[in-house]
């Protein structure tokens, strides 16, 4: 199933809907591609990706989302915490089902089990000029998932929604001119991009609490105490 389907969304799971690019965009921040390679020179846009936003349970109270751990050997983002996604192929009908494939190859989620929702907005990642399109899904049917590709993904994980929200789990990191929120879960580090698409769905769907956002931790020191094992510049 690569088309979406908004009638079929869950009661519990209609807030997240018609969240505002924009505001995702913010969240994410203004981290120049200069600011993590030591260059002025723009870094060339590279061709249209998605990332599967899954969600499964019956109740915001019991729902859970799918993230993965990139293996530290990877060229690109090692080591970080990530949707399910890539980059789309010739062959792909549509990001959606970009998004899709690329869970399955990732962590060998079933397409039949899940129900996409809706397709954000291009988000854009300056520090490697990909354009990336969260696709909102419903795991209608959940099964097992593993790290079905070890040398790209070596975690896969559901994190409940009420951990994220947990104030305990929530806070701000900081990277040179950088700023934005981050999580902890399962002993790893959720920041940059994937934290910041998490936390438009959280803030936009009601379930947010307030949480400590003034205080900046160093995210180098943030990640030194993590399971990521990723390696900055």
């Amino acid at each position: 199933m690569s088309q979406l389907l908004p009638e079929r969304t869950p009661e519990w799971l209609k807030p997240a809907l018609g969240v505002d690019p924009s505001q995702v965009q913010e969240l994410i921040g203004n981290r120049q591609a200069s600011s993590l390679n030591g260059t002025n020179v723009q870094v060339p846009v590279k061709r249209e990706a998605a990332v599967l936003m899954l969600l499964s349970g019956e109740s915001a109270e019991e729902a859970s989302i799918l993230l993965t751990h990139r293996s530290p050997s990877m060229r690109s983002h090692s080591g970080q915490i990530a949707f399910p996604g890539g980059r789309r192929d010739p062959a792909d009908t549509s990001l959606v089902d970009t998004a899709l494939r690329e869970a399955w190859e990732e962590t060998d989620l079933q397409r039949n089990s899940v129900t996409p929702l809706e397709q954000w907005e291009q988000l854009h990642i300056r520090a490697t000029g990909n354009p990336v399109s969260p696709i909102l899904a419903h795991w209608t049917q959940p099964g097992e998932v593993y790290p079905a590709s070890p040398d790209e993904t070596d975690d896969v994980f559901l994190v409940p929604i009420r951990e994220l929200v947990d104030p305990r789990n929530r806070f701000m990191v900081g990277f040179r001119k950088w700023q934005g929120p981050a999580f902890h879960a399962n002993g790893y580090v959720i920041w940059g991009f994937t934290a910041g698409v998490l936390s438009a769905l959280l803030q936009h769907a009601g379930w947010s609490v307030p949480w400590d956002n003034n205080s900046v931790m160093d995210l180098r020191d943030s990640l030194k105490n993590s399971r990521n094992n990723e390696k900055m510049s």
